[in-house]
């Protein structure tokens, strides 16, 4: 394009005729004539500020260059070969740091692209520093979209930086001297700088709040760690004090009110409180966070620089991933069980197992003894239905070799067969028992037999107790289905809400009917088979027991309620329960 052609496509532009030019350079070209008081026609060298004046810029901008400097130089090394340069300018469109081939210095100074440059659009036109400033939108203005004759034949792709208070304090551009005519050429080059400008500003926040709680964010767990969408400060209340432009837009859409300064819980499913359950030992897709809207995302959060000190050291070792690491999610009382089983999975201790009818008692003893490994095989016993002569066959056929003897409900144990459970482990030495129980052991059996089956006792608690209800029910919907279906959220308060009497197998048999019996993509309530009638006594003992997980906790009981926090307080003085002093 001749520089005539230039500005009589400017001129008619701006008279109201049509023109294929972006909304964006438009509105720009309208600005420098009707604003500025820019001449088209008049050609204009770059803008240079002085030595002095550039030095008052970097130094206010040092903590940012210092923050983006790595992954400047790694985009750099991305785009060198095709003959891109960077330009990091901050908020009034100076160059404070810049990335460039040195053999083509003096024709990068000359058309502005170097150190100490001014983009700003009052002074440059419409160019990718300017208009994205001017706009706080990532932006390309492609050769001729340049509203100065000296500038056309740059294309210049700019996406701006905000810092963990929202404000734009910076703008990344990609600029070349010469590129090919069409515009679609530098989708990579917009691709690259906006998911550079991502990484920068995720970098300022965690460095800024070192001293506060950080929650990273993905809409996929595959780039959880590695590469996430966004990230959110915290203080020690829950309160939003920082966060990266695109926190907004994936947990703020259409809600009105800004992120900065509201309470996590308004925005998600999530409390202060429950930040420790989706830090980095947990696998990727086990850190799922509800947004009230019901969408759903993955989480990691970094703790406090303070509190990382003191919060227990979880390392692989720790919490491997065998059959014990699939038994519980964000429920801190059970990892410790599962902790202590890992560590007691090797040894010879005898091992007790309580808890209520379907808690999983028995799998979790399998699983344990396919932790232990050592070529031992498993013998399972029932209890209620063992006599003397069907126990001492099937100890017979043992011999010598190493085993686990599993005695599932070993309560219901008779006096005529726990002397026989004695002489075998006595003359066994390489045979481990592990039982399970529903109740108290102490009374039922023998003190001889109590203290060779309960080395250490294991308790698994009642899934109304359990404070990973959300992972126990979308991991059961999982195996159920090739593809998860999705829960309304009035369905997953319900069923947070049951009592859940016969526990985890009560949940897959009320799953098994829902997905059976639906018609959808979506399970809504009425797809669930309503819960048995209880008791009112009952009614208030789990209601107490609920108040119980959530170390009485307003508000995480009213979340596991799916309803408000006056709703429990309400219930709880209509039952006449009290917080504990």
């Amino acid at each position: 394009m001749s520089d005539l052609d230039h500005v009589k496509e400017i001129e008619r532009t701006l008279s109201g005729e049509s023109s294929q030019r972006d909304p964006l350079v438009r509105a720009s070209w309208l600005r420098c004539i009707e604003d500025y008081g820019m001449d088209p026609a008049r050609r204009a060298a770059a803008h240079i500020i002085t030595d002095t004046k550039f030095r008052e810029h970097r130094d206010q901008s040092e903590r940012l260059i210092a923050t983006a400097r790595s992954g400047l130089q790694a985009l750099f090394r991305q785009v060198a070969g095709q003959n891109y340069v960077l330009l990091l300018s901050d908020a009034d469109g100076i160059c404070v740091d810049f990335f460039g081939d040195p053999q083509f210095e003096n024709d990068l100074r000359s058309a502005g692209l170097s150190l100490g440059s001014d983009w700003s659009e009052n002074l440059a036109g419409t160019c990718g520093v300017g208009s994205c400033i001017y706009t706080g939108q990532p932006v390309t203005v492609h050769q001729s979209d340049h509203f100065g004759m000296d500038h056309i034949g740059l294309s210049c792709t700019a996406a701006p930086i905000y810092d963990s208070l929202g404000q734009l304090v910076a703008v990344l551009d990609i600029s070349l001297l010469r590129s090919p005519s069409p515009k679609t050429s530098q989708t990579l080059a917009m691709n690259l700088v906006t998911a550079s400008v991502r990484r920068i500003e995720l970098a300022n926040l965690m460095a800024a709040n070192r001293r506060d709680w950080v929650l990273r964010i993905a809409g996929h767990p595959e780039f959880l760690d590695v590469d996430p969408e966004a990230a959110v400060a915290l203080d020690g209340t829950g309160r939003i004090i920082g966060l990266t432009h695109g926190a907004e837009a994936m947990m703020n859409e259409g809600q009105g009110a800004p992120l900065l300064g509201q309470r996590i819980q308004s925005v998600l499913d999530l409390a202060i409180d429950d930040l420790p359950d989706l830090m980095r030992d947990r696998p990727t897709e086990d850190r799922l966070i509800r947004l009230r809207d019901g969408g759903a995302l993955f989480a990691h959060a970094i703790a406090p620089q303070a509190l990382r000190m003191v919060l227990p050291v979880k390392t692989k070792a720790a919490r491997p991933r065998s059959p014990l690491a699939h038994f519980a999610g964000a429920d801190p009382a059970l990892s410790q069980t599962l902790h202590m089983a890992e560590r007691l999975a090797a040894t010879d201790v005898p091992l007790l197992i309580m808890g209520e009818t379907g808690t999983g008692k028995t799998r979790f003893a399998r699983a344990i003894h396919t932790v232990a490994g050592g070529g031992r095989i498993l013998l399972t016993l029932d209890c209620a239905t063992l006599d003397a002569a069907t126990f001492n066959a099937a100890i017979g056929n043992l011999s010598s070799t190493r085993a686990t003897l599993l005695l599932r409900g070993v309560e219901g144990l008779t006096p005529a067969v726990q002397p026989h459970v004695i002489a075998a482990l006595d003359r066994h030495e390489q045979l481990r028992a592990i039982s399970t129980a529903r109740d108290d052991v102490a009374v039922r059996l023998d003190a001889t037999l109590y203290f060779r089956l309960v080395g250490a006792t294991l308790a698994l608690p009642p899934l109304r107790l359990r404070r990973d209800f959300d992972w126990l029910l979308d991991r059961l919907l999982r195996q159920r289905t090739a593809t998860t279906p999705r829960l309304s959220t009035a369905a997953r308060a319900a069923l947070a809400s049951r009592a859940w009497p016969g526990n985890i197998r009560e949940l897959e048999r009320v799953l098994d009917v829902a997905l059976a019996t639906t018609a959808g993509g979506t399970l809504d309530l009425s797809d669930f088979p309503a819960p048995p009638q209880s008791d009112p006594e009952d009614d208030t003992a789990a209601f107490e027991a609920l108040l119980e997980a959530c170390g009485w906790n307003m508000a995480q009981a009213a979340r596991r309620l799916g309803v408000d926090r006056s709703t429990v307080l309400r219930r709880m003085r209509k039952v006449g329960l009290r917080v504990p002093s």
